[in-house]
């Protein structure tokens, strides 16, 4: 049995997320998107927890709402200082039950950490010693670390992180299982670092919103519940990943946002990391970090796309992923309007509940039904998605990638044919 699974996301409680998050929303939307296990999100958070409780049932030893099953997960930011830098770490915990979350938020607020203020707390102290706090209230949790190419927040963040793994997590490193790629990179690219090759690699949507559940997802077999996550994660039993193009991604190229100043690795190797306009350095972006960092070269991976699968002739034995763009701005793009707008919400949900799931919609229906329920353009973008032909403007420092399904000249050039032949 395969599911798919979510389980980065946020709560209301956390700063800048929407007030729509809770849980008979999120099973909601779970259903629309196709997924079938959720993270609760924010589960250290007094006030979330009180309404996990109050709104989580359990039914065969699962929470579960609406045939959603969730498991208690939550994001925390270790923020200190080692080998003379300061370190920003985010970090995912997933744990078998609200008792252990409850007993993790008791222990850490003795420790005089402030659980109230934030989903995402901030933790004053390193990754090592968080491990030996969470390990020691739940020793089934399973500790991941979150978007690990982000420049500012992670494991190998080019302006706060580390450039091994073991430097990180010390004598912990073989409890972790598992990594997030984050929105910036894809497994491909995680897969040239040596330095991964025993950690399960995860892609989950850090959804501060309803609609963006999804956007990253896991696939996984076996049982759909903490222990089958933990079993798979462990052995390293992952389907196959759905990705953020990552050219998307807010810190795919190296940059500076206010100076308008973007580099890829090419440029970058050729013009250096000081800002031209400012003289100071750019953030350098996930793909130089990657390069940075990486074993082996891109072409040696011999990357293969299988309708729409993409995997590796170099290691067959690792998990294929599909890369997406959120059906919501197919039809946006398709209808000329905005994701935000009442018509294209209008579209999306008749077609997610008539049609058939989003993820299924964008990977598996037939292009002849979708045209039928939705019409020819969207048909056409859902087709041109899963051949990955559209044109996407790389993000850099804190700016998402502009995504293009079709060519702004595109109509233009079709009138001028058409035209033509009179």
């Amino acid at each position: 049995m395969a599911y798919v699974a979510d389980l980065h996301i946020h709560s209301r409680f956390s700063r800048a997320c929407s007030s729509a998050l809770n849980i008979p929303n999120l099973a909601k939307w779970a259903k629309y998107k196709g997924i079938s296990l959720m993270g609760t999100g924010d589960c250290l958070h007094p006030l979330w927890q009180a309404e996990l409780k109050k709104d989580l049932k359990l039914v065969d030893g699962k929470y579960q709402v609406n045939g959603i099953t969730f498991i208690p997960t939550t994001e925390v930011a270790c923020i200190y200082s080692e080998a003379g830098r300061v370190r920003r770490i985010h970090i995912l915990i997933f744990l078998p039950n609200l008792d252990s979350a409850a007993k993790l938020s008791e222990v850490l607020t003795k420790k005089g950490i402030n659980l109230v203020s934030d989903g995402r707390p901030i933790m004053g102290m390193s990754t090592k010693a968080l491990c030996e706090i969470v390990f020691s209230v739940e020793p089934e949790a399973l500790i991941i670390p979150a978007h690990i190419w982000t420049p500012w927040f992670s494991l190998f963040g080019s302006q706060s992180g580390y450039d091994k793994f073991a430097d990180c997590f010390g004598d912990f490193s073989d409890k972790i299982y598992g990594i997030e790629t984050g929105l910036s990179s894809e497994p491909a690219m995680n897969w040239r670092v040596k330095d991964l090759d025993e950690k399960a690699i995860l892609s989950f949507s850090d959804a501060h919103s309803l609609p963006r559940l999804g956007r990253e997802a896991t696939i996984i077999g076996g049982e759909c519940s903490f222990e089958g996550l933990s079993k798979s994660v462990k052995q390293r039993k992952i389907i196959g990943t759905i990705e953020f193009f990552p050219e998307e991604g807010k810190y795919h190229y190296s940059g500076h946002r206010n100076c308008g100043v973007v580099y890829g690795p090419e440029e970058l190797k050729e013009k250096g990391v000081i800002c031209p306009k400012c003289k100071r350095k750019l953030t350098v972006g996930v793909m130089q970090r990657v390069e940075d960092l990486a074993g082996i070269s891109n072409d040696k991976l011999q990357i293969s796309n299988e309708n729409g699968v993409i995997k590796s002739k170099a290691f067959p034995d690792k998990p294929g992923f599909r890369m997406l763009v959120q059906l919501e701005e197919i039809i946006a793009e398709a209808l000329n309007s905005t994701v935000s707008s009442q018509k294209v919400k209008n579209e999306y949900e008749r077609l997610v509940t008539t049609l058939d799931t989003e993820l299924k919609i964008l990977t598996k229906t037939p292009l002849e039904q979708i045209e039928k329920y939705a019409g020819v353009k969207i048909a056409e973008g859902v087709k041109r998605i899963r051949k990955g032909k559209l044109t996407i403007k790389p993000g850099f420092d804190n700016t998402y990638g502009v995504v293009k399904i079709w060519d702004e000249n595109e109509d233009k050039l079709k009138e001028e044919e058409q035209m033509g032949l009179f």
